[in-house]
């Protein structure tokens, strides 16, 4: 029991640090760009939140395989750690982005407007103003790409599989323990991922509901 919470912290840990900064960026470029066509990549950054996540699988699994467009930059990745968190960062990234593009939206134009014209450079006014108004939005989205990973299964079962001690997070050890009709080691974990998850739940609607101030 150990041994799989301590992989699901490490893997959704890393797919959290991938998925949080690459999502906080395009929540701030959604909520501050305006292009022709920005409806359609918006919904190409959304799709994996809709698309089936063994779809997601299947096509990284396409993607790293010998012979692939990516297998060549790692011969050894599949079915490895480092998948799962690819995997689970992949399925997170999409919410992160539209929850930090829903923070940023809250951020008045006009302040950084303000810091503009003091003389502030556009890193300056991001890092200054931007970010600390948005601060409890942002961290409400790193906490739920956190939790998106953490429960991730589809596309993770495809790619890293289910490996004791490397791949093996909570969600599937429960997949494992129904195959094996171990309904009470199942019903275990499911009591400890409905913890865990009601915690992150409970902190992400909390942040949320504070307003972003100076």
């Amino acid at each position: 029991m150990l041994e799989i919470l301590t992989t699901t912290l490490l893997v959704a840990g890393l797919a959290g640090c991938l998925a949080a900064p690459l999502g906080i960026l395009l929540g701030y470029w959604m909520a501050r760009s305006e292009f022709p066509g920005k409806s359609v990549v918006e919904t190409l950054i959304a799709l994996p939140l809709t698309l089936p996540p063994t779809a997601i699988g299947y096509l990284l699994l396409v993607l790293f395989s010998r012979g692939g467009l990516l297998g060549h930059w790692s011969p050894r990745f599949l079915f490895t750690w480092k998948a799962a968190v690819l995997a689970a960062a992949v399925m997170a990234m999409p919410l992160v982005a539209r929850t930090a593009r829903a923070a940023f939206a809250e951020v008045d134009p006009r302040l950084e407007l303000m810091g503009r014209s003091n003389g502030l450079g556009p890193l300056t006014v991001f890092r200054r103003i931007t970010l600390p108004l948005a601060r409890h939005g942002l961290l409400a989205a790193s906490l739920l790409g956190f939790g998106r990973a953490m429960g991730e299964f589809g596309a993770t079962v495809i790619v890293a599989g289910i490996i004791p001690g490397e791949t093996e997070t909570i969600s599937l050890a429960i997949f494992q323990e129904i195959q094996l009709g171990n309904s009470a080691g199942a019903l275990e974990l499911v009591a400890i991922a409905t913890l865990l998850s009601f915690l992150l739940v409970w902190t992400t609607e909390r942040l949320l509901r504070r307003k972003a101030s100076p």
